[in-house]
């Protein structure tokens, strides 16, 4: 589901997506559940072994309805409803490549590296977006810390803290 185009970070309304996303979630798990039961009540009737384990056919529909549901959310993708949850989702798989690749990024920055402090100025801002939006005020203090020191890095090396120049492309030097 990850888009590989540019992702700029942009302002989210909290109360929205909050609403929107707890309404796609329970949407999921209700038509999960209907959808594999259902599915598994009529194979189980149709060619089951009625008293017998019927494992492999309550298996199937559940891959049945795990394949249903993510075709109708990547038909769904672009409504205007999944605005908010299409791009929370997308930018936690992007935190996530960057995440595994932290290691190497931190290096690199420590080099002064100017892509692995754009990278990581996107990664510090984005996890403090999400970190807002879910209400995760646990490692929040801890989060602006970097942020202010890799600010004074990035300006230090004459660099904006706009994260405008990030472009997911940037990864891969860091392989």
């Amino acid at each position: 589901m990850w888009q590989s185009s540019a992702m700029k970070l942009r302002d989210i309304d909290k109360a929205r997506y909050g609403k929107h996303f707890k309404l796609v979630f329970a949407a999921i798990a209700a038509a999960l559940m209907v959808i594999a039961v259902g599915s598994s009540a009529v194979m189980i009737e149709l060619v089951g072994n009625p008293g017998g384990s019927n494992f492999w056919l309550n298996l199937a529909g559940v891959i049945l309805a795990a394949a249903v549901v993510i075709m109708v959310l990547q038909r769904l993708r672009s409504h205007p409803f999944m605005q908010e949850v299409v791009y929370v989702w997308d930018l936690k798989q992007l935190l996530n490549r960057i995440y595994r690749k932290e290691s190497k990024l931190l290096a690199a920055v420590e080099k002064h590296d100017p892509d692995a402090m754009v990278i990581m100025n996107f990664f510090y801002r984005g996890s403090k977006q999400l970190y807002e939006l879910d209400d995760n005020l646990i490692t929040q203090e801890e989060l602006i810390d970097k942020i202010r020191q890799h600010d004074k890095l990035m300006q230090s090396a004459g660099l904006s803290t706009s994260t405008d120049t990030f472009d997911p492309a940037m990864l891969a030097r860091f392989e």
